[in-house]
């Protein structure tokens, strides 16, 4: 029979064994795990100075590069958009600073920004599909507007108004001396229109007969809708809005480029989910950067040659940059009519 004298004796041989093993714990395993500690310790003390000293090496070379391209952008761009009308097409949240840095090196490469549509929220809100759905029926008369979903059907008759040629179609009234369309399609009128709706702004005079399109992503992916998680996988209702519009410019037959930061090409980002769809246009995910700005007008020309790809550093990309290289369109001559001559216009570009 088990009496107190066993219970007090098992008792105190396990502690007995706790003591021991406390003790040659803290003396004999002492020595040799603090010096596996120390030497851990300095082997990623050393490796974090090494990442450190070649991440600075990094950021001078890309700011070399950056000023590299930026002392020779100029020539890089010079003449690969000469006598080419773009149109600047941005939803909300497109970074102002970064639009203005693309269209000052459009212009350095001959082309003529000659208007900017600005979306609204309201017209990427899917609950005003129906709005949207409202004007682009008052606008299809004779349009020959083909189904689909609103933003389809609105994206295929801005982009009709935006490209529609310009006074080579145009009948001009002797009494009057107002220019009409043979076919009676007022783009002007269309793109009102859906101003004064409050789906999109209008900057200069978009429609007017653009040869090209360059769509901005916003900074930031659009959010998802109340509720819903970002799940990294899930794509915004306004992609699809924004994407259609893209889709409807590049039918129009005009060169059409979507660009967007790196942002764009990450999670619910525009230049991804257009990617991820195989879209006909191309795209560039570096705008923003110098060296991004100079691919752009470059793609932008590469499209007016009707080659189209996907460039920058995101996985979807074809290469940062484009293999081949766009062929410096010829100078335009001015019309004899307005006084001014070649010499004028060789000035003008030095200046």
């Amino acid at each position: 029979m088990i009496d107190f004298r066993y219970h007090l004796v098992s008792t105190v041989a396990i502690f007995l064994a706790l003591t021991v093993g406390i003790v040659l714990g803290t003396t004999m395993l002492q020595d040799p795990l603090l010096h596996t500690l120390k030497a851990e310790t300095a082997q990623l003390r050393e490796q974090s100075e090494q990442l450190r000293t070649d991440k600075d090496l990094a950021d001078q070379f890309n700011t070399g590069s950056a000023q590299l391209i930026a002392a020779y952008e100029k020539a890089m761009v010079d003449r690969r958009l000469t006598g080419t009308r773009v149109v600047v097409v941005e939803p909300p949240g497109v970074d102002a600073a970064v639009r203005d840095a693309v269209v000052r090196l459009l212009g350095q490469a001959g082309g003529k920004v000659v208007g900017r549509i600005s979306l609204t929220d309201r017209y990427l809100d899917p609950g005003q599909a129906d709005l949207v759905d409202e004007v682009a029926d008052r606008w299809s008369e004779g349009l020959e507007v083909p189904r689909g979903t609103p933003y389809e059907r609105a994206g295929t008759e801005l982009a009709r108004a935006v490209f529609a040629a310009g006074a080579e179609d145009a009948d001009t009234s002797a009494d009057t001396g107002d220019e009409e369309r043979a076919d009676g399609f007022d783009p002007e009128a269309l793109v009102a229109g859906y101003a004064e709706s409050g789906l999109l702004a209008v900057d200069g005079e978009p429609a007017s007969g653009a040869d090209a399109v360059l769509l901005l992503a916003p900074a930031e992916p659009f959010a998802l809708p109340g509720g819903q998680e970002d799940s990294g996988t899930a794509a915004p209702p306004a992609n699809a809005a924004v994407l259609a519009l893209a889709r409807a410019f590049d039918r129009a037959g005009a060169a059409t480029v979507l660009a967007g930061t790196p942002t764009a090409d990450g999670p619910g980002g525009l230049v991804r989910q257009a990617r991820a769809e195989d879209v006909p246009f191309s795209t560039v995910d570096t705008v923003g950067t110098t060296a991004g700005d100079v691919v752009t007008v470059l793609a932008l020309a590469l499209a007016r040659e009707g080659r189209d790809g996907h460039y920058g550093i995101g996985p979807g990309a074809d290469g940062f940059l484009p293999t081949v290289l766009p062929v410096p369109r010829p100078q335009q001559p001015p019309s004899p009519s307005n006084g001014v001559t070649a010499e004028d216009v060789a000035t003008d570009n030095e200046s």
